[in-house]
C-alpha cells in the first residue's frame, strides 16, 4: 500500500519501536482501547492480541479491507470508517468505561484532534500518541519558553503530560524529515486550575496567544484592562508565554462572559 500524502501517512514498521510501545501502553484484556489511524496494522495486531477486542478509526477506506484480513482470527476488530476529528468517542464508552486512546497521528491533524479529544476528556483514561517531536515539546513546555503556547496551556489544564521516548525517522515508511516522539496524556480527575467557566478560559488563552509578539495589553483590548491585569500581579507589558496556568485561570475568572462572543483572536 502506497502511503497517501493527503492523509499525512507515515507507516511505522520498526519492530523494536513497536515492542517499546507495547511496554509503555501495557494493554490488558478488558481495556476499552481505541486506535486512531491504524494504517497497515503495525500497532493494531499486537494491541488486538493483548486486549482481544479493539476499536479502530480509519479515514482511508482503501486500508480497511487489508487491515481486516491481517487481523482475522486475532480477536474482535471493530473498524469505524470515519474522520477522527468528527468522531463521537462517547459511542465507544460503554457502561461507563473510560477509553484508552492510541495513535500514530499525522502532523496536519494532531492539534485539532487534541482539542477534539480534550472536549471529551471525561471519557478518557489515558492517551498514547506518536507525534512529531516538536508537537510533544509544545505539549510539555513550561512557561517562559519558546515552545509554550495555547496548546501547552489547554492540554496541561486537562491532562498530565509525560513525554516517553524519541523515535528516529527510519522507523517509518516513507521516512519523514523530522524525529517523532511518544507522549502519554492522563486526564486530571479535576482540571489543574480552578476556573468559573471553561469556555471563557479557553477563549482567554486563545486571545492571549493570538499574536504572540504582542503584549497582553494589546491582545486583551476589549476584554481586560491594564488595571485588572495588575490587580492579580500581571504586567500588561508581558507576552502570553510568561503566564502560568494558574495566572490564566485567574484572568479568565475576571472576564465577563458576555464579552467573549465579540472577542477577536485567531483560531
Amino acid at each position: 500500500m502506497i502511503p497517501r500524502k493527503r492523509f499525512g501517512q507515515n507507516f511505522l514498521h520498526d519492530q523494536g519501536v513497536i515492542q517499546h510501545l507495547m511496554d509503555v501502553i501495557a494493554p490488558q484484556p478488558g481495556d476499552a482501547l481505541v486506535e486512531i489511524g491504524p494504517g497497515q496494522g503495525a500497532l493494531t495486531v499486537p494491541l488486538l492480541q493483548r486486549v482481544n477486542a479493539l476499536d479502530v478509526i480509519e479515514l482511508d477506506r482503501d486500508l480497511i479491507e487489508p487491515l481486516r484480513q491481517r487481523c482475522a482470527g486475532r480477536g474482535e476488530l471493530r473498524i469505524h470508517s470515519a474522520d477522527a476529528l468528527r468522531f463521537d468517542f462517547s459511542t465507544l464508552a460503554v457502561a461507563g468505561t473510560r477509553l484508552r486512546i492510541v495513535g500514530n497521528l499525522p502532523y496536519n491533524i494532531s492539534t485539532p484532534l487534541m482539542f477534539h479529544l480534550l472536549s471529551q476528556a471525561e471519557l478518557l483514561r489515558d492517551m498514547h500518541f506518536m507525534l512529531q517531536k516538536e508537537v510533544v515539546d509544545r505539549l510539555a513546555a513550561a512557561p517562559d519558553t519558546a515552545d509554550y503556547g495555547r496548546l501547552s496551556v489547554m492540554v496541561q489544564f486537562r491532562c498530565a503530560v509525560q513525554p516517553l521516548f524519541i523515535i528516529g525517522p527510519e522507523a517509518f515508511d516513507p521516512v519523514p524529515k523530522v524525529n517523532s516522539a511518544v507522549v502519554r496524556l492522563i486526564p486530571h480527575a479535576t482540571p489543574a486550575a480552578q476556573v468559573r467557566d471553561t469556555e471563557v478560559f479557553a477563549r482567554v488563552v486563545k486571545q492571549a496567544f493570538a499574536q504572540r509578539r504582542k503584549t497582553l495589553h494589546n491582545n486583551f483590548k476589549g476584554l481586560l484592562d491594564d488595571g485588572q491585569l495588575r490587580k492579580i500581579g500581571i504586567d500588561p507589558g508581558w507576552r502570553a508565554e510568561r503566564l502560568t496556568l494558574a495566572q490564566f485561570a485567574a484572568l479568565s475568572n475576571m472576564v465577563d462572559s458576555s464579552l467573549i462572543a465579540g472577542a477577536n483572536g485567531a483560531d
